[in-house]
C-alpha cells in the first residue's frame, strides 16, 4: 500500500511537471519542429546578448553597495564595458533579418514599416505609459522638464522614438537603440530601391556596403557620431556570406575565439571617438564571425550551446526584457537599499544579488511578453500562419528561402 502511494505521488508529480513545461513550451517557444534547428542559435544569441545588457545596468546600480577595493572597480568597469556589446548583437542580428527580408523579395514600403511599427509599438507603449505614470507619481526620480509645454514635446520625442539619433535623453533609458533600428527601417528599403540592388552581383552590394561603412567609421572616427550603426552592415554582410557557398564556414573553435576577440576588444582603452570606432569595427568582424559560425553548422556544439532551451526562450522575450528590465532593477535595488545599507559590503555581495536580480528582471518582463508583446505582435496572422518552420538557412543559388521572411516578423 505504502508503494502504491509512492508510485502514485510520483506520476502525479511527473504529470505537474509536463504539464509545467508544456504550460511554458506553448508561450515562450517561437520555433517549433525539426526545421526550426537553424534559427535557434539566433533565438539563443538573443537570449546572450540580452544578458549583457543586463549585466551593464546591474553593474552600475550594484555598484554603492560595494566596497571599493581597485580590484573589483576594474572587475566592475570591465563587466559594464563588455555588455554594452549585448546591444551591438542585437544590431547585426536585426541587420541580418531585415536586409534578408527586403532584398529577397519586393514589398511596399508603407506595408513593411507598418508591420515593423506593429513590432516595435506594441510593448513600447505599455512600458511608455508605465514610465509616464511613474514620473508624474514620483517627479523627483524622473526625467521630466519643469514647464508644462517642454515635458509634452519630451513625451513626443520619447514616443516617436527620437532619443539617440538625436541628443535627447530617454525616458526608458535603453530605448535610445529603438531610434537606431527605425532610422535603419528607414534607410535600408531606400537604399535597395536606389541603387536597384535586387538586380545587382553580390559583389556591388557587398562592395557597397563596405565601403559605406568605412566611410562612416573615418567620419565618426574624426567627428564623433552614431558609429553603431554600422553593425546594422556587419549584418548585412552576414546575409550576404549565408547566400553565398564560396564563403568558408568557420566552426565552432572559431566562432568561440571570435566572440572572446569581440568582448574583450570592448577594453580598448583608448578614449574619445576614435577608441570607440576602433571598438565597433572589432565587433564588426567577430560577431560577423560568430553569427556566421552558428548559423552555416547550426547541428556543432557552438550553436547546440546558444540553442539550450531556457537561453532560447529569454531571446524569444528579449525585447519585452529588454525594455523593463531596466526598472524592475531600480525597483529591486530601492527596496534593497531599505534593509542594507549601500557600503562596504565585499564581491560576496555582488555575486549573491546577481542570479537573484536577473530573476527578479524575468518576471515582469515575462508578463509584459505574455499579456501585450506575443498576442499583440506575435500574432500568428501576422507571420501568414505558425511559427513552426523557421529556417535561417539560404538555398545556394543566390535565393533566400521565404522563412526568412517569417523571422523577420518574429525578431524585431
Amino acid at each position: 500500500m505504502p508503494h502504491g502511494g509512492f508510485t502514485a505521488g510520483m506520476l502525479d508529480a511527473d504529470s505537474e511537471s509536463g504539464f509545467t513545461l508544456d504550460w511554458l513550451t506553448q508561450r515562450f517557444e517561437l520555433s517549433r519542429g525539426g526545421s526550426a534547428s537553424n534559427v535557434r542559435p539566433m533565438e539563443g544569441l538573443r537570449g546572450f546578448a540580452v544578458f549583457l545588457v543586463f549585466l551593464v545596468h546591474f553593474a552600475t546600480l550594484v555598484r554603492p553597495w560595494i566596497s571599493e577595493s581597485p580590484g573589483f572597480l576594474l572587475f566592475e568597469t570591465s563587466l559594464h564595458r563588455i555588455g554594452n556589446a549585448g546591444v551591438d548583437l542585437f544590431f547585426v542580428l536585426s541587420g541580418y533579418l531585415i536586409y534578408g527580408s527586403l532584398i529577397s523579395r519586393r514589398q511596399q514600403f508603407l506595408r513593411f514599416m507598418s508591420r515593423r511599427i506593429e513590432r516595435i509599438y506594441p510593448a513600447f507603449i505599455a512600458v511608455f505609459m508605465i514610465y509616464t505614470l511613474l514620473s508624474f507619481a514620483l517627479p523627483g526620480e524622473g526625467k521630466f522638464p519643469a514647464a508644462a509645454v517642454e515635458r509634452i514635446i519630451y513625451l513626443v520625442q520619447n514616443f516617436l522614438l527620437l532619443p539617440g539619433i538625436f541628443p535627447i535623453t530617454p525616458m526608458i533609458t535603453v530605448a535610445w537603440s529603438l531610434s537606431y533600428e527605425m532610422f535603419y527601417y528607414l534607410a535600408i528599403p531606400l537604399v535597395i530601391a536606389l541603387f536597384r540592388l535586387r538586380e545587382r552581383t553580390a559583389v556591388f552590394r557587398v562592395t557597397l556596403f563596405l565601403g559605406i561603412a568605412l566611410v562612416a567609421a573615418i567620419y565618426c572616427a574624426v567627428n564623433g557620431g552614431p558609429i553603431r550603426l554600422i553593425m546594422f552592415i556587419s549584418g548585412i554582410m552576414l546575409f550576404e556570406a549565408m547566400k553565398s557557398p564560396r564563403v568558408p564556414s568557420p566552426n565552432g573553435f572559431f566562432g568561440l575565439m571570435a566572440l572572446a576577440a569581440g568582448l574583450l576588444g570592448m577594453l580598448i582603452p583608448m578614449e574619445g571617438s576614435g577608441g570607440s570606432v576602433l571598438r565597433i569595427c572589432t565587433l564588426f568582424v567577430t560577431f560577423f564571425v560568430l553569427c556566421l559560425a552558428c548559423f552555416r553548422n547550426p547541428s556543432g556544439w557552438l550553436p547546440g550551446s546558444f540553442a539550450w532551451t531556457p537561453l532560447r526562450w529569454l531571446g524569444n522575450m528579449s525585447y519585452s526584457y529588454y525594455l523593463l528590465h531596466g526598472l524592475t532593477l531600480q525597483a529591486g535595488f530601492l527596496a534593497l537599499s531599505r534593509v542594507l545599507p549601500r557600503a562596504g559590503h565585499g564581491a560576496w555581495l555582488f555575486w549573491l544579488l546577481l542570479p537573484s536580480m536577473f530573476a527578479l528582471t524575468v518576471v515582469p518582463a515575462a508578463a509584459l511578453f505574455l499579456l501585450v508583446e506575443r498576442p499583440f505582435s506575435l500574432s500568428l496572422r501576422k507571420t501568414g500562419g505558425s511559427p513552426s518552420g523557421l529556417s535561417l538557412e539560404s538555398a545556394s543559388n543566390g535565393r533566400a528561402k521565404p522563412d526568412v521572411q517569417q523571422a523577420a516578423q518574429l525578431f524585431p
